[in-house]
């Protein structure tokens, strides 16, 4: 299965959903893939976002500086190179980090017109109403009104984000309780997975919000539910 069609078919889950997913078919430890909760969707509505990575650090806080735009068109080229949807992955650098503010509508017009989804960054962003009518997603520490000289430099190089590392081509997701970054080794199977956990999840809800059930019976019953949904063996739950 193409890359491409992965992204579709992740599109029709919460981050949320796939996380728990993550956490049963890969070996990740969690704290390597989810990023910290004051990364949040800032555009809510327009639903998950799913691309693959590309990283710069940025600099719109520190006074006095000169702008640097060539590097964020080098990243522009960069993702129309890309058959897949991007995610504009970008960590802010400045001298103060309350201050920045990565974009605002003008920007992610460009970035949309040359395949990029969203972005994703530890700063915050601006023209919240003219990102959705893009649709261009968001998901940073908030919004921020205004910026000094905008410096944009280390184009597709690691960055850390959220507490998490982030590599270029490592695929992003997004929804509106935050971002996850989607380990390369279960990619492939996470779609067909997820749904099951969605199943899983629908059926264990249904045992666990029941008042007439003891507490070790409900332990059993989702147990059981684990083994038959595939996320454990008979010897590793309480049947």
């Amino acid at each position: 299965m193409s890359l491409q069609s992965l992204i579709e078919q992740l599109r029709d889950f919460d981050s949320a959903l796939l996380a728990n997913t993550i956490g049963y078919i890969d070996p990740t430890p969690a704290h390597e893939f989810y990023m910290a909760g004051s990364i949040q969707s800032v555009t809510t509505g327009l639903g998950p976002t799913v691309g693959v990575a590309v990283t710069c650090e940025i600099d719109t806080s520190t006074p006095g500086a000169a702008s640097e735009w060539e590097p964020f068109y080098e990243s522009l080229e960069k993702m129309e190179a890309i058959a897949e949807p991007v995610v504009w992955v970008v960590k802010t650098v400045g001298a103060r980090p309350e201050h920045e503010c990565v974009l605002g509508d003008g920007m992610a017009k460009m970035l949309f017109a040359a395949g990029c989804v969203g972005v994703v960054t530890d700063g915050g962003v601006r023209d919240v109403a003219g990102m959705k009518a893009i649709p261009f997603a968001a998901y940073a520490r908030g919004t921020t009104i205004h910026h000094c000289a905008i410096r944009v430099r280390n184009v597709n190089e690691p960055v850390e984000v959220g507490g998490i590392v982030v590599r270029p081509g490592d695929v992003i997701h997004g929804s509106s309780e935050g971002v996850i970054k989607i380990p390369a080794g279960c990619l492939a199977e996470l779609p067909q997975r997820a749904v099951k956990m969605r199943a899983f999840e629908h059926a264990a809800h249904i045992e666990l919000r029941r008042t007439d059930l003891k507490i070790a019976e409900k332990r059993r019953r989702v147990g059981k539910l684990l083994v038959e949904y595939g996320f454990a063996l008979p010897e590793q739950v309480a049947l």
